[in-house]
């Protein structure tokens, strides 16, 4: 099978993925069942209390239910202006994801060079992996302060459990977080331009030809001076180094 092949499938297994947990981070938001409690009485009525970002709900045994929402956005407290962000980005940055991401894909063949292919594909497995994490901090930071106020003895309020809609937030997010893993790494290494070598590159140099001048050595200029040679009339002469002096038939005459 060929390269191109394989990561085409790949490609096509990392989109299922993430737009499956893209429908299951989604589908948390109108759910109200993010936390619920559930009161019995003496009369045989319980009474069951759930609540999301958005509002409170209660329904007993006998079918009647009733919702309200929260009365001022203003009076909520940081962190549900937190949450609610966080949430409604994990979804905005799915959606985005998935339509980039079908964009490059090989199998559309919607854009341009296999390279600009590879680019949107690294784009859209980034803007799926901001939305897998923007859906895993809101779930886990919900969990925690539910489970913080369950076990605080000091906490007189009315306490809640964790409802089935966190954990179905935990479970989009990880499809999320696997499927834009995969799909940023193999689109990465097919778009992205490769890295330079270690270490400063050496500029651009030319070979020299060696001839036969390359190796004869230039002729000294220089000029050694040796001492005067004295002959038996008087006479003198100044020689050169590298000259031929003279032979001096007896030295005696000026020793």
């Amino acid at each position: 099978m060929e390269y191109r092949m394989v990561i085409m499938y790949v490609e096509i297994g990392c989109f299922v993925t993430s737009l499956c947990g893209w429908i299951l981070v989604c589908s948390t938001l109108p759910t109200e069942y993010w936390t619920f409690s559930e009161v019995s009485s003496l009369v045989l009525t319980t009474a069951n209390y759930y609540s999301n970002l958005w509002r409170d709900c209660i329904s007993d045994t006998t079918g009647v239910s009733d919702c309200k929402d929260y009365p001022s956005m203003l009076a909520l407290p940081v962190h549900m202006h937190a949450l609610r962000a966080l949430a409604v980005s994990a979804v905005i940055t799915g959606f985005f994801g998935s339509v980039l991401t079908l964009v490059g894909m090989k199998c559309t063949k919607i854009g341009g060079t296999e390279i600009t292919n590879a680019r949107v594909t690294f784009s859209g497995g980034i803007t799926y992996l901001v939305s897998g994490f923007c859906g895993m901090i809101t779930y886990s930071w919900w969990a925690n302060r539910v489970i913080t106020q369950f076990v605080d003895p000091n906490f007189k309020s009315h306490k809640f459990e964790l409802g089935a809609a966190v954990f179905i937030g935990w479970g989009g997010s990880i499809l999320l977080i696997s499927g834009g893993t995969v799909l940023t790494y193999f689109s990465g290494k097919e778009g992205l331009p490769k890295s330079l070598s270690k270490g400063p590159r050496r500029p651009a140099s030319y070979a020299a030809v060696r001839t036969r001048q390359t190796y004869m050595r230039p002729p000294s200029s220089r000029v050694t001076l040796v001492p005067p040679l004295y002959y038996s009339d008087g006479r003198s002469q100044i020689t050169r180094g590298a000259g031929r002096t003279t032979p001096i038939e007896n030295r005696d005459t000026f020793v």
